[in-house]
């Protein structure tokens, strides 16, 4: 087909399931097991919710898709958004993502409350009467960063029961069916918290009574090769701990993130000219918190201007609206007047009035998670500018 390029070898190929017979790795040629091949006509996805519950359950897609649907809109933010700019202060280790480890979508899909009323937990369910309190999400996602086990997370279980709070077994994300990178066929959506809890190619939900105690909630110990810090160990940690003095097991996993802005019209150093340039990004919080304010300096924190905010076109933003898009970013945009060598800075507060902090060292952690400071843009007078082409 015009257009279309297949891979020049094998080295694209995807993770494959465990339970496969591998007859040939190039190209790629398996079987399932025999008794596995005829359990059904026709060959299933499901669900198995397990654990402490009263009626263990499995359930295919046609079931899911039975229950009542919805669409929300929800930003997912990953913990280590902006982690460059921390790194730049001091070595931290994990992925280095610049401003952009986020997204906003329209998730359609069943609510986890409904979910688990399938198998006896009422909504607004807190403990069982088995003692659990958890709900976790194992995904049939394989890394070595697990030793070759799943991916896994978990959530508390009165979150989970809460139709409040949004959490939503996903099937369709913007109206399309879910492709493969976004987690077909069935993800995890948690609204307002770090991304790395909505896990994607679900396969297992259990309940339990403790956290994630396997995968990316266990405490790690610093024995580990680095590439597995970032798939374990978020928790928030001051910054005088060090690798050499962190007890993980008194830290709590990461939930809800802080208050977050990005400018993204501009790179963080950048050359224009001076005059009128409008300037825009975007602004965050977690929890289903409003933004209530987007400060905008052009002298690093000297004078401020507040910035226009908007989610839908023509709709008016109210930080507390309650049939707003609660668990979305907001936008902003400012038109101003550059002068000579400017530095640009943005700062949010949150309907809750938590605001950005100033600086990166003050909030510095050895993961490099939650970089929530002030982001800054130095721009360059673009006649002054050597190779300017502007």
């Amino acid at each position: 087909m015009p257009g279309l390029r297949a891979p020049s070898d094998y080295s694209q190929e995807p993770a494959r399931h465990p339970a496969l017979k591998i007859n040939a790795k190039e190209p790629f040629n398996a079987e399932p097991p025999r008794a596995a091949l005829v359990a059904s006509y026709v060959t299933p996805y499901r669900v198995s919710i397990c654990g402490l519950v009263e009626k263990p359950k499995q359930l295919s897609m046609d079931e899911i898709r039975s229950l009542p649907k919805y669409n929300i809109v929800a930003t997912l933010q990953c913990a280590g958004n902006r982690r460059t700019a921390m790194s730049k202060k001091k070595t931290v280790k994990g992925v280095g993502w610049d401003v952009s480890a986020l997204g906003n979508a329209v998730w359609g899909g069943a609510k986890l409350a409904d979910v688990l009323e399938l198998v006896g937990i009422p909504k607004l369910t807190a403990t069982t009467p088995m003692g659990a309190k958890h709900v976790e999400f194992i995904s049939v996602d394989r890394c070595k960063e697990e030793n070759g086990g799943p991916y896994k997370a978990s959530i508390p279980l009165r979150q989970a029961t809460n139709p409040e709070a949004d959490v939503l077994l996903a099937y369709e994300m913007n109206g399309e069916v879910l492709n493969r990178d976004h987690g077909y066929p069935l993800r995890v959506v948690v609204p307002g918290v770090i991304g790395a809890r909505s896990v994607k190619w679900l396969d297992c939900i259990e309940i339990n009574k403790e956290e994630c105690q396997v995968g990316i909630e266990q405490p790690i110990s610093v024995s580990h090769d680095p590439g597995f810090f970032h798939a374990k160990g978020l928790q928030d940690v001051p910054p005088t701990v060090n690798w050499d003095n962190i007890n993980w097991s008194d830290r709590k996993p990461q939930m809800d993130f802080p208050v977050q802005s990005a400018i993204c019209s501009l790179e963080d150093v950048d050359i224009v000219k001076q005059g009128k340039l409008t300037i825009s990004g975007y602004a965050v919080s977690g929890g289903g918190r409003g933004i209530e304010r987007v400060d905008i300096s052009l002298n690093g924190g000297k004078t401020w201007v507040e910035a226009h905010r908007y989610q839908r076109s023509g709709v008016p933003y109210v930080s507390d609206d309650v049939n707003g898009d609660k668990w979305a970013w907001v936008l902003f945009k400012a038109e101003v007047d550059i002068p000579d060598n400017a530095e640009i800075v943005v700062k949010a507060v949150d309907s809750a009035a938590n605001v950005q902090p100033e600086t990166v060292e003050e909030i510095w952690n050895l993961r490099g998670i939650l970089n929530t400071s002030w982001h800054r843009i130095r721009i360059t007078n673009a006649l002054k500018a050597p190779h300017s082409h502007l």
